[in-house]
């Protein structure tokens, strides 16, 4: 099986900018699915000082074809000054899933 497909994981400060960025990605098949892990705590550096903020987790669904135009789309709408935006190879899944994965996610002309 190919590493065509990618997990990609982002963290959003509140549900309401988690729900519009997912609902954004998945609406311009940039992303076949995302899912909102809520309930997180990240702790960082931020600025010379370690920060401890709530956070929401997406893990996004995508092919490697959509990855750099859903990262454009993320760093328009996403309120942080650096978003989290970190992308994964998905190496193995079930094969009508991952087709899945592809039909969702075509461009449209």
């Amino acid at each position: 099986m190919n590493a065509d497909y990618r997990l990609l994981f982002c963290t959003c400060p509140d549900r309401d900018t988690a729900l519009r960025v997912a609902e954004t990605l998945v609406n311009e098949q940039l992303a076949a699915c995302v899912s909102l892990l809520p309930d997180m705590t990240s702790i960082y550096r931020w600025q010379g000082e370690v920060q401890r903020e709530p956070e929401i987790l997406l893990l996004i669904k995508t092919t490697q074809e959509r990855v750099e135009a859903l990262a454009g789309r993320v760093g328009q709408m996403h309120p942080y000054q650096v978003p989290e935006l970190i992308a994964v190879p998905i190496v193995a899944g079930l094969p009508d899933y991952l087709n899945w994965i592809t039909t969702c996610t075509q461009p449209q002309d």
